[in-house]
């Protein structure tokens, strides 16, 4: 999962994006507004942290443009704000939560997991892949017939992008851009996804020659 952090606070930035990379989630740390905005249109992102009092473009402000661009990712508010109208203007420019400053750590993951359960599951947080096979999308665990197959980090990313996509193809490009972030050789990706591959039932992860890879929902 990746997490696009914008707060101005360098202590707090730093903090934040210390206990949610210890959870393995992916950060990228903006403390201008405008710069977390240009990033949301070079890479994708499942979650959106913002501070409400940016330079350059508030987080209020970017949310709405963020909206207005289509982009649907759940977003959570960072504030010291409590009164009623500005509660209200960040629900009406798209976010699903607030957390108020000071906050403790342990709250932010624990609205976090509620946030991407409500954005992404709903009820159904684990997808089950057919023939026992199942990924708890919220713990990034894979069990076959309930035990676990360990998945490295960059093999992890890789299969939630097949499963965020599943039933589509994944190509090489968004590959590159969602998992690396730049541009790999092609024999890079087609290792990780055979060593990913073997570790799996027959045929989970199709290759679509010329087009990309596929994981498709039996």
């Amino acid at each position: 999962m990746r997490i696009l952090l914008l707060e101005d606070e360098m202590l707090l930035r730093v903090s934040v994006k210390e206990f949610l990379e210890d959870l393995e989630y992916e950060v990228d740390e903006f403390s201008d507004g405008l710069m977390a905005y240009d990033a949301l249109h070079q890479k994708s992102y499942d979650l959106l942290i913002l501070d409400v009092n940016t330079p350059s473009m508030s987080g209020f402000e970017l949310l709405q443009s963020v909206r207005r661009d289509g982009l649907k990712m759940p977003a959570i508010f960072l504030t010291s704000m409590v009164d009623i109208t500005s509660l209200e203007e960040g629900y009406k420019k798209g976010c699903c939560d607030y957390i108020k400053k000071p906050f403790e750590l342990l709250e932010l993951e624990l609205r976090i997991r509620q946030a991407l359960k409500s954005y992404y599951m709903e009820s159904e947080e684990i997808v089950d892949l057919g023939g026992d096979l199942k990924y708890d999308m919220l713990k990034g665990l894979l069990t076959l017939s309930g035990k676990e197959i360990v998945l490295r980090k960059m093999e992890r990313d890789i299969f939630e992008l097949l499963i965020k996509n599943i039933n589509s193809t994944v190509s090489m490009e968004m590959l590159q851009n969602e998992v690396w972030g730049d541009y790999v050789e092609p024999a890079t990706i087609r290792v990780q996804i055979n060593n990913i591959s073997k570790k799996l039932p027959l045929n989970v992860i199709q290759n679509r020659r010329g087009l990309g890879y596929i994981v498709e929902k039996k």
